[in-house]
C-alpha cells in the first residue's frame, strides 16, 4: 500500500492509545443501525437503545478487528466473522431469523419461509451486517489510524472485557425485546454455523495480490461499483419479493452479487494491489446509498417508527464522508495517488 503521512497523535495516554477502538464503537452502530435507517435519531439516541447498540455493534465490531489482527487474517476473514456477527445478532438475539412477525422484517416474514426459517431475509441480513455493520466502520477506521493498523488497537483483557459485556448484550436482547421463542433445532443450527464461520476465518487464507504490476482503477471508479452493487442487493431484497417469483431467486442473486462483488472489486485494484483513497471510495459509494435514501425514509408516512430526523442524518454524513475522503487525500503523498 502507498506511503502515507499519518496524523501525529501520543498514544501513550489511556484515551489517545484506544482512540481508534474507540472510533469503531460508536461508528458501528452508527452505520448500521442509525444511518441505514433501521433505528432512526428518536429511538437511536435514546440512551437505553444507544449502550445497547454501541455494546451490540461496537463491541462486535472491535472483537472482529482484533480477532482478524490476532490470526493475521485479511478481509476475506473479517467478512466472515461480519457473517458471524450477523447471525448472533439477527438469529440468536433477536431471532428475525425465525419470527414471522418481526417487527421489520415485512414481506419477507412469508415470502421464502420454510421450515419455521425467513430464508431471505437470513441471507440479506447475515451478508448486509457483514459489509454495513462491521467491514465498512473497520474498513474507515483503519483508514483514519493507518499507524495503528500492524498493532491491536484493545489490550488482551480489554478484549475479554468487551466480550463478555457483548455477550451479556445479546442474552439481554434474547430475553427482553420479543416475547417470541424460535423452535430449537433451527435454533442450534444457528449456533452450529456461528461456530463454523468463526472456524472458517481462522483458518482460510489470505488471498495474495498479483505479482504483476497490474494498473489499479481510480476513487471514482471503485465508488461507482460500490454504489452499484448496494442498489442490487437492495433492489433484490426489496423489489423482487413483492413479484411472487420463487424465494431461490433472490437467494441465489444474493451469491450472485457477492461473488461478482468480489471479482468486480479485484479487478479494480490490480488483483490485490489495494491503495487508500480507492479504499475510502469503496466505502463511501456504499454508505451513499443510504445517504441518498435518508431523506425518503422521513418522507415515508407508512413506517411504523418515528423516522424524523433522518434528512439532518443524512446530511451529516456526507458532510462527515466528504472530511473523510480529503483527510485521506492530505495523508497520501501527491504521486502515490497518481491513478
Amino acid at each position: 500500500m502507498e506511503n502515507e503521512r499519518s496524523f501525529q497523535i501520543d498514544y501513550h495516554y489511556p484515551m489517545q492509545r484506544y482512540l481508534p477502538a474507540i472510533v469503531l464503537f460508536l461508528l458501528a452502530p452508527v452505520c448500521g443501525e442509525l444511518l441505514s435507517s433501521s433505528a432512526p435519531p428518536v429511538e437511536f439516541f435514546n440512551p437505553l437503545t444507544f449502550i445497547t447498540l454501541c455494546l451490540l455493534y461496537g463491541g462486535g465490531a472491535v472483537l472482529v478487528r482484533e480477532l482478524a489482527f490476532r490470526w493475521r487474517k485479511g478481509w476475506v476473514s473479517i467478512l466472515i466473522l461480519g457473517a458471524a456477527y450477523g447471525v448472533i445478532e439477527e438469529g440468536l438475539m433477536v431471532k428475525s431469523f425465525f419470527d414471522p412477525n418481526w417487527m421489520d422484517i415485512g414481506i419477507l416474514g412469508s415470502y421464502g419461509r420454510w421450515l419455521g426459517v425467513n430464508w431471505v431475509w437470513t441471507v440479506e441480513l447475515t451478508i448486509y451486517h457483514a459489509v454495513i455493520s462491521i467491514g465498512i466502520p473497520i474498513l474507515i477506521t483503519t483508514l483514519l489510524f493507518p499507524e495503528r493498523k500492524g498493532t491491536a488497537w484493545v489490550g488482551r483483557w480489554f478484549t475479554i472485557w468487551i466480550f463478555v459485556f457483548f455477550l451479556l448484550d445479546v442474552a439481554f436482547g434474547f430475553l427482553a425485546l420479543t416475547t417470541y421463542r424460535p423452535p430449537v433445532v433451527p435454533y442450534l443450527a444457528a449456533i452450529v454455523i456461528t461456530i463454523g464461520l468463526i472456524v472458517l476465518a481462522k483458518h482460510i487464507r489470505n488471498p495474495l495480490p498479483s505479482s504483476s504490476d497490474l494498473p489499479v482503477a481510480s476513487g471514482f471508479k471503485f465508488g461507482l461499483a460500490a454504489f452499484i452493487l448496494t442498489i442490487l442487493f437492495f433492489t433484490t431484497a426489496w423489489v423482487i419479493p413483492n413479484f411472487g417469483l420463487p424465494p431461490l431467486l433472490p437467494i441465489l442473486l444474493f451469491g450472485f452479487i457477492v461473488w461478482a462483488a468480489g471479482v468486480w472489486i479485484w479487478r479494480l485494484a490490480g488483483h490485490g494491489h489495494w491503495r487508500t483513497p480507492q479504499l475510502a471510495a469503496l466505502a463511501s459509494g456504499a454508505l451513499l446509498f443510504f445517504i441518498i435514501l435518508a431523506p425518503l425514509v422521513e418522507m415515508d408516512k407508512t413506517r411504523a417508527d418515528d423516522p424524523r430526523g433522518m434528512t439532518v442524518v443524512g446530511l451529516v454524513a456526507m458532510i462527515l464522508l466528504v472530511l473523510f475522503n480529503r483527510r485521506i487525500q492530505k495523508m497520501v503523498k501527491p504521486e502515490d495517488n497518481s491513478n
